[in-house]
């Protein structure tokens, strides 16, 4: 059970039941209210999440324990997280669901291909047919 819980497939496939969710909720939330206001609202409740989270779990660290490499870099991961959630919900203000977050998730194609020309990942052919089809079915899926 243990190797289950410490699976990275096992999280990533949370990560996506909770995005769908996030997606269809937001969608929901987002009707009545002005999307950036929207944004800060879902922002607090994650920064207040996040707190408890790290407080209940003895997580805290010292911010002179960080190197400034990874303050750098969770700095900008921040800034580009803050313009993601702006536009997606600006999108769900203006779009379907069903349209709007498979176009996001080409994200998926594009860290596929960062991953590649950034952090020297590499990719095998049967990799970037997946890749491919991804795409591809992003483009379908936005079709009207």
């Amino acid at each position: 059970m243990r190797s289950v819980v410490l699976s990275w497939q096992l999280w990533a496939l949370l990560s996506a039941g909770f995005a769908a969710l996030t997606a269809i909720f937001a969608k929901v939330g987002v009707g009545g209210i002005n999307p950036d206001f929207a944004t800060l609202l879902r922002t607090l409740v994650v920064v207040a999440l996040l707190a408890v989270l790290v407080t209940a779990t003895h997580q805290w660290q010292s911010p002179g324990s960080l190197s400034g490499r990874s303050v750098v870099f969770l700095v900008l991961s921040g800034l580009a997280t803050g313009a993601s959630w702006l536009c997606y919900f600006r999108a769900l203000k203006l779009g379907d669901a069903a349209r709007v977050a498979p176009l996001d998730k080409l994200s998926v194609v594009l860290v596929a291909v960062f991953g590649v020309l950034f952090l020297g990942e590499r990719l095998s052919a049967v990799n970037w047919a997946g890749v491919a089809l991804i795409a591809a079915g992003v483009v379908l899926l936005a079709l009207r």
